[in-house]
């Protein structure tokens, strides 16, 4: 889980109409009764509101230097930032809480690599410890309207769908690329399951609204039996 450096210097434009989820995440941080990490913490920007409202430092796993660097510069001394893989998530003391924003779990290729992620969270929480995540649920009338278009905000980039392997591209002019690969609801279901969690909730916005049929948000809350 890299994020290239033309998508790092422009993070800030790309995410800046995603606030809805901050709230969300505060408000399991500050139920948490231990450590909270965010996984690809980016560039701090639900993690450093999360330190804030909570007043315990959190500790921001990414795989891109230049993404940390950003992190770092905006949260000084709220976060504890490192650098490493998602799927070799491994922790001191046992989380409350881990949680991963911004949909950055499809950043993963395959399932086996999102099951690493599982098992690893699984291990890393103490009973009773939370997995918090987002993830688009997937529209193919969506992607078949934006496949091939090309959009000017927030930079000049393409989007492309390749259905038969689950992926969309967000493509830059400089030809550099960030890739999603959509999950199913029923494939979180297997990841939970395969890694001993349970499903505390899954809503279909921040708001917690019922996640149903209309719904093109998966909002997971698992916890670790115990």
């Amino acid at each position: 889980m890299t994020y290239p450096e033309a998508f790092a210097a422009s993070y800030d434009r790309w995410s800046a109409d995603m606030t809805e989820d901050i709230a969300f995440y505060v408000a399991l941080a500050k139920e948490a009764d231990g450590p909270v990490v965010e996984l690809a913490v980016g560039s701090g920007r639900v993690a450093i509101p999360v330190a804030r409202a909570t007043g315990r430092t959190v500790i921001g796993i990414d795989g891109s230097p230049s993404m940390l660097a950003l992190a770092r510069e905006a949260g000084g001394d709220l976060l504890d930032l490192r650098l490493g893989d998602v799927r070799d998530l491994e922790l001191e003391e046992r989380a409350a809480l881990v949680y991963c924003p911004a949909r950055s779990l499809l950043h993963l290729p395959t399932w086996a690599d999102r099951r690493k992620v599982f098992e690893r969270v699984a291990r890393s929480l103490r009973p009773g410890g939370r997995f918090a995540w987002n993830a688009f649920a997937f529209d193919h009338a969506i992607a078949g309207r934006l496949d091939g278009a090309r959009l000017e905000e927030p930079v000049p980039h393409t989007l492309r769908y390749a259905v038969g392997t689950s992926r969309a591209d967000i493509v830059l002019e400089s030809g550099e690329t960030v890739s999603l690969w959509w999950a199913t609801k029923n494939e979180w279901l297997g990841l939970i399951d395969v890694a001993g969690l349970e499903v505390e909730a899954l809503y279909g916005w921040f708001d917690r609204r019922p996640f149903d049929d209309e719904s093109r948000e998966l909002v997971w809350v698992a916890r670790k039996p115990g």
